[in-house]
């Protein structure tokens, strides 16, 4: 089925987007991070004689890449407010987390359901798939492999690969640029503000999920174009589009 950039078929009252290419957020979207993230928050902290933070903490303060959890979490265990936070003190910290991380990763990762089954739907129509995440790009493979879904993904944006990170628009028109399409084919599937807004700002068609990590607001308030209820789910949602030849 072909139609012009922005046009969408109708299935009952749902969207069906005409897309040629579908990207995804990382943490929160295909995996559920936020176990190992807690851990090495908690680890980081308790190295500065800090109390630990619960899973449901940190849980809200992920989404805007590395950093600024680091700074969040700094500042709710010593009960201050994030811009008190020193950079010099931020930089140690950083570094920190980073190392516990890294001897962490993939140990308490999760998938949401129906991940593989969206994937491999997703394959098989013909869609070329891409990450695309504000976490560090050092940590993006290594958490794919682990799970056993990098196979999937033709293109991997990182949050420090390029000048800016979401909800920026440059990973996403990088993206579309890699794929030879206008960012109007791109679908974005995501689960929080920073996913629909960087979409917005790209002109591209965007979906979430409705659990993951969005800094504790609830999805329906985001406008994105649609709440899919997993990933399998999105298979059901997308026409594979292919430009017409001269």
């Amino acid at each position: 089925m072909n139609a012009a950039p922005g046009v969408e078929a109708r299935a009952g009252d749902e969207r069906v987007f005409e897309v040629s290419a579908i990207a995804f957020d990382l943490d929160g979207t295909l995996l559920d991070t936020v176990h190992d993230l807690a851990a090495a928050v908690n680890a980081m902290l308790a190295d500065r004689g800090l109390a630990p933070l619960s899973t449901d903490a940190i849980r809200v303060m992920i989404g805007k890449g590395i950093s600024v959890l680091v700074r969040r979490a700094l500042a709710t265990a010593m009960n201050v407010a994030a811009d008190d936070i020193a950079d010099g003190d931020l930089g140690a910290a950083l570094s920190c987390y980073q190392a516990h991380y890294a001897a962490l990763l993939g140990r308490a990762t999760l998938p949401f359901p129906g991940m593989r089954e969206g994937l491999e739907r997703l394959t098989a129509m013909g869609f070329p798939l891409a990450v695309v995440t504000n976490k560090a790009t050092r940590f993006v493979r290594p958490h794919l492999e682990q799970a056993g879904i990098a196979r999937f993904f033709a293109v991997i944006v990182g949050g420090d690969q390029l000048p800016t990170m979401k909800p920026d628009p440059g990973q996403l028109r990088h993206v579309a640029e890699r794929f030879g399409i206008p960012c109007s084919r791109l679908l974005m599937v995501g689960d929080s503000g920073n996913d629909v807004d960087a979409a917005r700002a790209a002109g591209c068609p965007v979906v979430v999920l409705p659990y993951g990590y969005n800094e504790g607001r609830p999805v329906q308030i985001l406008g994105a174009d649609g709440i899919v209820a997993s990933l399998a789910a999105v298979a059901d949602r997308v026409v594979c589009f292919i430009p017409e030849t001269p």
